[in-house]
């Protein structure tokens, strides 16, 4: 009995459709049932008071005019008296007051039941009683029968009244209307059951319609979500010919021309990545060639002909470029393919960070703000990467000094990175120029892959992906980078890293060595602005 009183409960939440399905039927059905009952209660009302009424008064009409019209013209009290009791012994069982004039001239109020007097009859009805009308075409008696509905006691009442014609003496009749009453309020509580039968009819009624017509709903949201999933191959069984059923159908459609679609673009990104891999691979053996006979002709650069130099000195330098070009596009396809690993090893930051800016021989242009012995286990090479990319970009475009702070946070809570989870160790590295700062149209794209700030320099130094590498890199790590404009000034580049990895490293990758990619050298900076 609980379960199912907890799956009713489940299915009609307070947002649900379903919940909005019953309440619509059950206020139709609510509004139908009471406006049905409504009416039927008062015709019946007016139906039962109306014969009631007409029965009486006119029992009571003949009654006077029999009884009441062979008194005298002044008759004794105790006529009346009798009068009104032969009077009151009807099958209608109402009680009769009448009021004569005796001989004498005094008044005389005779009553069938000590209960009622003349003062239980309202003065409106008195008046109109009393009332003598003239003849004429229309009105052809001088007095005429009048009623009202009063409550004595508590108890309802028909009051009627009449004079008799002639100067006989004047009837009042009191009539209870408890039993009408009664009847009234046996078909009320009648109407009311049917109306909660019917609102809990609907009720059910709207649940099964609601079931009916959401069931496949609740599917089409399912494979909805699956196919939100990457599940392509989702279908819906398909039954009738409804709009539910049609609709079913332009689901199926859709997610199968979806899927093909899908499968065309895997196939032509499956088939750019395999060749971007093969190409950067097949460039490496020339590329190695021919750097070996640059770095010759820039050995002997000063013994070459003055004509000559500016060309050696360009061919050398784009032969660079090239390679570091051919060593990044290698890393991006490792990371696009999946096969990037981590590899990791404790580190001490601020020496990793040291070694990175004494490596490419920046020690003049960066001012270093990092305490020693801040350890972490990550990837050295990738951290080397990273930071390459980030000072060097700073330098680049921010100009000199470029000042690199380390810091960590204790339990800060990450979701930004892929792997990032709540509670962990956090260490924190900004970079931070004295340039102009990124303009606001251009810090969405700073990470994109071969984004230029500038059109009108298509064509730079660098390769336009090492910001993305440099992301990638922290995403492997379970970290992020963010860019932002410093309020005093220049750009800040903020990479948040766990201080251990270990658990986004599997288990075969943690001793494997260092994985192949770029050599963390300066090609990596040219992105962001």
């Amino acid at each position: 009995m609980s379960g199912s009183l907890g799956r009713i409960t489940g299915s009609l939440r307070l947002t649900s459709l379903r919940l909005r399905l019953v309440v619509v039927f059950a206020l139709v059905a609510l509004t139908a049932a009471v406006a049905v009952s409504g009416i039927a209660y008062w015709i019946n009302r007016d139906a039962v008071l109306t014969r009631a009424q007409n029965a009486a008064l006119n029992d009571f009409r003949e009654s006077l005019g029999d009884n009441a019209g062979s008194l005298p013209r002044r008759p004794a009290c105790d006529a009346l008296r009798e009068t009104a009791g032969t009077m009151a012994n009807s099958t209608q069982r109402y009680e009769v007051v009448l009021i004569g004039e005796q001989a004498d001239g005094s008044r005389c109020e005779a009553a069938s039941d000590p209960r009622f007097t003349l003062e239980d009859v309202p003065g409106t009805l008195r008046s109109a009683v009393a009332e003598k009308r003239p003849l004429d075409a229309v009105n052809k008696a001088p007095y005429h029968l009048y009623w009202q509905r009063i409550t004595v006691d508590g108890e309802p009442y028909l009051v009627g009244g009449a004079t008799v014609i002639g100067g006989g003496p004047t009837g009042y009749m009191f009539k209870s209307l408890a039993p009408e009453r009664d009847d009234l309020s046996s078909l009320a509580w009648s109407l009311g059951i049917a109306t909660a039968l019917a609102l809990v009819g609907s009720a059910l009624l709207a649940q099964a319609a609601a079931t009916t017509v959401l069931r496949p709903v609740q599917r089409l949201g399912e494979a909805a979500r699956r196919l939100g999933e990457g599940r392509l191959e989702t279908r819906l069984r398909v039954s009738g010919k409804d709009e539910l059923a049609e609709l079913s159908r332009t689901f199926n459609r859709t997610a199968e021309a979806l899927e093909h679609r899908v499968a065309e673009l895997s196939a032509r990104e499956e088939s750019s990545r395999r060749f971007v891999a093969d190409m950067s691979h097949e460039l490496r053996t020339p590329l190695t060639a021919i750097t070996a006979v640059t770095e010759v002709l820039e050995d002997e650069i000063d013994s070459l002909d003055p004509m000559i130099a500016p060309a050696v000195t360009l061919v050398v330098s784009e032969t660079r470029r090239l390679n570091d070009l051919v060593e990044n596009l290698m890393e991006v396809t490792r990371f696009d393919a999946g096969t990037a690993r981590l590899v990791l090893d404790d580190v001490d930051v601020a020496d990793q960070v040291t070694a990175c800016i004494d490596a490419r021989a920046w020690l003049d242009a960066v001012e270093l703000d990092a305490d020693r012995g801040i350890t972490a286990r990550l990837d050295p090479r990738r951290l080397d990467v990273i930071l390459a990319n980030l000072i060097g970009n700073a330098l680049k475009h921010g100009g000199s000094p470029v000042r690199v702070s380390v810091h960590t946070r204790e339990g800060a809570a990450r979701n930004e990175g892929p792997g990032g989870g709540p509670g962990e160790d956090e260490l924190v590295i900004r970079v931070a120029d004295r340039g102009p700062g990124i303009p606001q149209e251009v810090l969405p794209h700073v990470f994109d892959r071969f984004y230029k700030a500038s059109a009108s320099r298509p064509r730079s130094e660098g390769s336009g992906l090492g910001l993305s590498i440099a992301m990638e890199n922290a995403h492997i790590h379970g970290g992020s980078i963010t860019a932002e404009n410093a309020p005093e000034g220049g750009a800040v580049f903020t990479l948040r890293l766990p201080r251990d990895a270990s658990r986004l490293a599997p288990e075969q990758d943690r001793g494997a060595g260092a994985a192949p990619g770029t050599d963390g050298g300066g090609a990596h900076r040219e992105d962001g602005r």
